[in-house]
């Protein structure tokens, strides 16, 4: 019982002093130190042994796909085509409908292969112009990016190359592109959620005498762009267009997912390389640069998943496993609530998916289950409790929007908390009715 109340003091401790702005690092080595002295186990093993296994396994796992989506991005904010495919969807769509525009560019960057934990990187100077023009409160502007970039195109939409959607297929034996209509039945829920809630809230702001405000410190000057020297936007769109026809052409032929992505990326970083050669005036620093980029990306994440897996070696764990195995429930209930409880726990979807199936996946196997089915529930239900306060993802953005979490979190924890939970809920009580 005193492993259980610690495990819960740890989570507790993870959002609170997330919501005040501790850093990912320190607050799972304080989390972990509270799950390691209520469960009797020893300091130094848990953190030299069970952490940094989870946090170097992490590391080695992930790295290329967060490098080359760093390099891939910082090539396409450089080059300004990120900005040109985001004024593209303003003649498409009109500038009143900022807060759509930025969702859909969120989705497309993020589908096309640039890590969430980057694209804020390349959407911020479209949402400084966009969210100017409208005269929109930055503070929402985490709520779309968000929106777009940790739910459909994270776990939903077949074929993305996030690693929520990567994973299962090493321990399930599936793809990526794992039950196209559910992920498309899901993708199409949760996006007439999250809009309708986002125009909701953009009216209640206005209404509170709210306005567009830059980021705090920053010049003003970086995101007054002049359309007419910025990149063709079909040129622009080739490098995204590239990503996506490989990772869907290529699959099966390359033999790992991760490795797959990793190759559509590079093929498209090189692309972007060569298309806008003129346009990037610093290359070698550009380079350099956005590989180094995924240091720091990837080190939040490293964090959380190392302290998931010092808390899956602690008897609390164990216990929490055969709680949740007492039910006998149905093995796609038993795939969604268990991670999203442990996304929960480590405020990582990724994490959540990867400790889930560590410990269910041969059990899912044997059940009989459709694995593709399963698949893409256990996605989608990843992306919904890795969304509170302690997440790491939402440091690096809330950072780089200028905001707060006070300011901001309200927005996040709808779209991607509730919205995901009411869709994985839903499609998993649908699913097992249908007998599928």
């Amino acid at each position: 019982m005193l492993g259980i109340i610690g495990l819960l003091i740890a989570i507790l401790i993870l959002a609170v002093l997330a919501y005040k702005g501790v850093g990912a690092l320190p607050l799972t080595i304080v989390a972990g130190m509270v799950v390691i002295l209520t469960n009797g186990m020893g300091i130094w093993e848990s953190f030299s042994e069970f952490y940094m296994t989870g946090y170097l396994n992490f590391f080695k796992n992930y790295f290329f796909i967060f490098a080359a989506s760093s390099l891939y991005a910082k090539l396409m904010e450089e080059s300004g085509a990120a900005i040109a495919i985001g004024y593209k969807f303003v003649d498409w769509f009109g500038s009143k409908r900022a807060v759509l525009i930025v969702y859909l560019i969120t989705v497309v960057l993020t589908y096309g292969g640039i890590s969430l934990f980057v694209a804020i990187f390349a959407v911020t100077p479209i949402i400084m112009v966009l969210f100017k023009e409208a005269d929109i409160p930055r503070r929402l502007a985490i709520g779309a990016f968000v929106a777009g970039s940790a739910t459909v195109s994270m776990t939903a939409m077949p074929g993305t190359p996030a690693l929520t959607n990567v994973i299962p297929t090493r321990f399930l034996g599936t793809s990526i592109t794992a039950a196209p209509t559910l992920g498309i039945v899901a993708t199409i829920m949760m996006s007439v959620m999250i809009l309708v809630y986002l125009k909701w809230e953009e009216g209640r702001l206005r209404k509170l005498g709210e306005h567009f405000s830059y980021i705090p410190g920053t010049d003003h000057t970086m995101y007054e762009v002049d359309r007419t020297t910025l990149p063709s936007a079909t040129m622009s769109f080739i490098p995204l267009v590239i990503v996506v026809g490989m990772i869907i052409g290529l699959k099966g032929v390359i033999p790992t997912a991760t490795a797959l992505i990793v190759l559509a990326m590079l093929t498209a970083s090189a692309v972007a390389l060569a298309f806008f050669w003129n346009r990037i005036k610093d290359k070698k620093t550009t380079i350099n640069t956005g590989l180094g980029g995924a240091i720091g990306a990837i080190a939040g994440p490293c964090a959380v998943v190392a302290f998931g897996t010092l808390v899956q070696k602690s008897p609390a764990f164990i216990d929490v496993v055969a709680w949740i195995n007492s039910f006998q429930m149905n093995p796609y209930w038993t795939g969604t609530l268990a991670t999203a409880i442990i996304s929960g726990v480590t405020g990582s979807s990724s994490g959540g998916v990867t400790i889930t199936l560590q410990t269910f996946a041969e059990q899912f196997k044997a059940s009989g289950a459709n694995l593709p089915i399963l698949h893409r529930l256990i996605s989608i239900a990843a992306g919904s409790l890795d969304s509170l306060p302690h997440s790491s993802g939402l440091f690096i953005m809330f950072s780089w929007l200028g905001l707060t979490h006070k300011e901001g979190y309200r927005f996040v924890g709808v779209v991607s908390v509730i919205v995901p939970l009411i869709t994985f809920v839903i499609l998993t009580t649908a699913v097992i009715a249908m007998g599928l």
